[in-house]
């Protein structure tokens, strides 16, 4: 899955203002590959860059420490200064910091995994996890993107903002919506009720419920609660539900200003 390119602002003419594009697209190069390393070749071809720029790229950021290689020095992944920046965004989020305790108390109220994740491009990236303690996962997917439009995230936002995506869009399960007119149906319904679902769209044995939150314009921010399908019910829905609108009416009435810090 595909993380949108950054793209060079202003004269990309600039050999510093294209270095420093390459630098930014390697690195979101090797996010993307969520840990497997990397060869230069393999770098060189998605980048479509020639080696010995790549090359030179990789080794000063090793130097630096935003990129770390393999004793033989053929392999590559994220260092360690990579986590230290998106630790400090984490941090300085206004939004971010605000949910946090909310989505606490949430997950100890419903015993289930809770996700505040933000609309990036088609995608949306994962800010907040609290992890269910009867989850077999237990694995955070902080940082992680996933296609806003196999989620219950994603929908919520794209119902809330009135957005339309062109197809194909990607299969992550064998009931991922990938028709654009479907998706623009369920993304209706979802506007109708005040809610999405993600019926295993996403992982194969999980029911999501989302929900936007309007604490910013355009909407970019949602909450969700996952649940395996062997707690699932109707009733047990219908909890999910009232406990994500009083979670996401809090959110909103305790926001901080849009655009402050």
């Amino acid at each position: 899955m595909a993380i949108q390119r950054s793209e060079a602002p202003g004269d990309d003419r600039s050999p510093s203002v294209k270095s420093a594009l390459r630098t930014v697209q390697l690195l979101e190069t090797l996010a993307e590959r969520n840990g497997l390393p990397a060869r230069l070749r393999e770098l060189a071809d998605d980048l479509r860059a020639p080696r010995s720029s790549v090359h030179a790229l990789l080794r000063t950021l090793t130097a630096s420490g935003w990129v770390r290689t393999d004793p033989t020095g053929t392999l590559y992944t994220l260092g360690l200064r990579a986590l230290l920046v998106g630790a400090a965004f984490l941090e300085a989020d206004p939004y971010v910091r605000a949910a946090r305790p909310v989505l606490a108390d949430l997950r100890d109220d419903l015993g289930e995994t809770i996700h505040l994740a933000r609309l990036d491009g088609d995608r949306m990236v994962y800010l907040i996890t609290q992890e269910s303690g009867q989850s077999a996962r237990r694995i955070s997917r902080v940082g992680r993107w996933l296609p806003a439009h196999s989620t219950s995230l994603g929908k919520a936002v794209l119902a809330a903002r009135g957005d339309e995506l062109s197809g194909p869009l990607e299969a992550l399960t064998d009931r991922t919506i990938t028709d654009p007119d479907a998706l623009a149906a369920d993304l209706a319904l979802t506007r109708e009720r005040g809610y999405s679902i993600d019926d295993e769209e996403n992982t194969r044995g999980t029911h999501c419920v989302g929900m936007a939150l309007g604490y910013t314009s355009p909407v970019t921010d949602a909450i969700s609660c996952s649940m395996p399908l062997d707690r699932y019910s109707a009733k047990r829905e219908a909890e999910v539900i009232t406990a994500l609108t009083r979670a996401r009416i809090k959110l909103e009435e305790s926001a901080p200003l849009q655009g402050s810090f």
